[in-house]
């Protein structure tokens, strides 16, 4: 089976850092993509930051972006904060609490700079609503042609595409019933009713796909 970008996370020797072997196989390609897609500046939100590692990598070879790195879980703050101190970049913010499935997002100091939201591996791994809450919420704070660049694995016409991507899926609903794979067209759809607009879809490597939005004028 190819590799798949879950996001389980391995222990860093610091004891405060984690690790996910995952982002050493999919930062060049999704680089490439957002390179082409990104507006030209502008203050970036990483939801679901998970590690920090794409932050930290990213932000040095994007360097005319601001990056907002955040994270529902409030422990894996420090470790966010501690790989974006390494990375040799000044345009990281620190890490923020961000779930969200919240009503309101904590984004008020990104304010009119504010130019593309992105998530990466995290609808597979959580259940229906936090990818509402995702799109709902990328759609309320984006502006006018901004972007939101979603990346992971889907189903794609009702169904996965390939045997691996079936026993993904499974082991995926084995650990949780409510993750899996998410239908491409529901998620369209879905991104369509709460104000983006879909533009395209990207191949990547592993069977993924980088999906772009631009945010709707009111």
């Amino acid at each position: 089976m190819a590799h798949r970008d879950e996001r389980p996370f391995e222990p860093h020797p610091d004891g405060i850092r984690r690790h996910a072997p995952s982002v050493l196989r999919n930062r060049e390609p999704i680089l490439r993509v957002l390179r082409r897609v990104l507006p030209p500046a502008g203050a970036i939100l990483e939801t679901a930051s998970g590690s920090g590692e794409h932050v930290a990598w990213m932000a040095p070879r994007l360097p005319r972006h601001q990056w907002a790195p955040s994270e529902a879980d409030p422990t894996a703050l420090p470790g966010i904060d501690l790989w974006a101190a390494g990375a040799a970049a000044d345009n990281i913010l620190p890490a923020r609490h961000l779930d969200v499935t919240w009503a309101e997002w904590p984004v008020a100091d990104l304010g009119d700079d504010l130019v593309a939201v992105t998530s990466l591996n995290l609808i597979h791994i959580a259940p229906w609503s936090v990818c509402e809450g995702l799109l709902a919420g990328a759609a309320r704070i984006l502006p006018a042609g901004g972007l939101f660049f979603l990346y992971g694995p889907f189903r794609r016409g009702g169904r996965v595409l390939s045997g691996g991507d079936r026993e993904f899926d499974q082991s995926l609903k084995q650990r949780d019933p409510d993750w899996g794979l998410r239908d491409l067209e529901r998620v369209i759809s879905k991104a369509e009713d709460e104000g983006l607009s879909f533009e395209e879809s990207v191949e990547m490597p592993s069977g993924n796909l980088s999906v772009i939005f631009r945010g709707r004028a009111d």
